[in-house]
This record gives C-alpha cells, sequence and structure tokens, in this order.
C-alpha cells in the first residue's frame, strides 16, 4: 500500500480504484488550505483550514462521512478568516485518526 493510503482503513468503503483519489484530495486540501493540526483528545482532531477553502472541505467531508460513516465531521468559525474542521472517531478507529493527523501535518500549507 502506498504510504499516502497508509490512513486509509481496511473496511473503507469507498473502490479501492478510488480511494488514491480521495487521499489526494485531502492532501491537495491540507496543502492549499491547513493551517494547524491539533488533537483536542485522543478520538478527536481539529483541523484549522482557511475559511476559502470551506465549500470544499464540507463536500470532502459530506463524501467522506457517507463512505466511511464511522468518521464524524463538525466545522465552527476558528477566526475571521479561518474554520476548524474537527474530526472524530470512536475509540476502535484512533489508528486511523492518527495516520490522518500524520498525513495531515505533512502535507500542511506552508
Amino acid at each position: 500500500m502506498s504510504e499516502n493510503l497508509l490512513w486509509v482503513p481496511d473496511t473503507c468503503a469507498l473502490p479501492t480504484t478510488e480511494q488514491p483519489l480521495r487521499v489526494a484530495e485531502f492532501t491537495d486540501l491540507f496543502a492549499a488550505a491547513l493551517r494547524r493540526v491539533e488533537r483536542v483528545a485522543p478520538t478527536r482532531l481539529r483541523l484549522e483550514l482557511a475559511a476559502t477553502h470551506e465549500d470544499t472541505a464540507r463536500d470532502l467531508a459530506a463524501r467522506e462521512s457517507s463512505c466511511c460513516g464511522f468518521f464524524a465531521f463538525s466545522f465552527v468559525a476558528a477566526g475571521p478568516d479561518a474554520i476548524a474542521m474537527d474530526i472524530e472517531v470512536p475509540a476502535g478507529r484512533i489508528a486511523v485518526l492518527d495516520g490522518l493527523a500524520n498525513h495531515a501535518s505533512a502535507t500542511r500549507a506552508k
């Protein structure tokens, strides 16, 4: 499995051929908009994004939730030009969240 796909769980319902494309969408979002990664709790990750990418983030979160139902996404304002995308998983999926956090940190906007 590609290093970029390591955070994708084996139980992902997205067809295998589409998984690299979804990871690329997250990578593009992180590279363009991610400002900060914060582990709020063992099962919750907060990603601060540029508000200009809110529509993209919400669309991606909705599509990810529909195929990987254990992800719970929520959004709140994080300042005048930022939003926070919180991602929560059940305790049994902490390793997936760890991988996503590592991927986000590695591809974060500079």
